[in-house]
């Protein structure tokens, strides 16, 4: 596709924007084409593949490998000790 100009950002839309980039640690042009697949509801990163939506807002996403830390954190309380179920 040919590149796109976008003029007159909003103040408000292009600190967003930075935002973004800047706490998932890719460029501006990656932050704005990931939030355009979003609204249009296209490409992995889609939010309406993902089961709940609503909630991330709220509560924030884990990665891969900080779910993996907190499930290896929880293994030893998972642990079922014999000698309390006798």
């Amino acid at each position: 596709m040919n590149p796109v100009t976008l003029r007159n950002i909003p103040p408000a839309v292009a600190r967003g924007i930075r935002i973004r980039a800047q706490k998932k640690r890719i460029s501006l042009n990656r932050a704005v084409l990931e939030l355009l697949e979003e609204a249009v509801g296209t490409g992995s990163g889609s939010r309406r593949s993902m089961l709940h939506p609503d909630l991330d807002e709220l509560f924030g996403v884990w990665s891969p490998a900080e779910a993996a830390a907190f499930q290896e954190s929880l293994a030893a309380q998972r642990g079922i000790d014999p000698e309390l179920w006798k």
